[in-house]
């Protein structure tokens, strides 16, 4: 009821087609591609869904925790008015990404990863079942596939 209340009196996220939580910011909702059944990942507070210049795919099961930035385009360095081209973030299925963490444009994270609160994930890890945190994210553990959290 106040995520109606926000996006349909209030005005904030209106274009959005499904519930959002007033303390997210959706840019670009066309741009996301998500499963129907995951909408609790629009509802954490403070994150900030940048899907301008190229698409956002977020997997089934996957968790957002609040504060989480996830940006597909970047400003020129040296004309702060000019957006670079955009690239595609594609999050696997079953990903949690902590709080306060940043997936900047580019990156692909495969299915079962989980990221550290806080962490700057600068590039991809396609082949997935691992914890990655720091700035920049790396790998700091596996996830051993038969012990997999469905």
């Amino acid at each position: 009821m106040k995520s109606f209340f926000y996006q349909r009196i209030l005005g904030k996220n209106k274009s959005v087609p499904w519930p959002v939580s007033p303390n997210i910011r959706i840019g670009n909702y066309k741009n996301i591609n998500f499963d129907i059944g995951d909408l609790h990942i629009f509802q954490t507070h403070g994150s900030y869904f940048q899907a301008s210049k190229a698409k956002i795919n977020i997997g089934k099961g996957s968790w957002i925790a609040p504060n989480v930035g996830l940006i597909t385009a970047n400003h020129d360095i040296y004309n702060l008015d000019k957006h670079v081209e955009g690239k595609d973030i594609n999050i696997g299925k079953n990903n949690w990404i902590g709080m306060n963490s940043i997936i900047l444009p580019g990156v692909t994270l495969g299915d079962n990863t989980i990221v550290g609160a806080g962490s700057v994930v600068t590039k991809s890890f396609p082949e997935g079942y691992c914890i990655i945190a720091g700035n920049p994210a790396k790998v700091i553990k596996t996830i051993n596939k038969k012990e997999v959290f469905n």
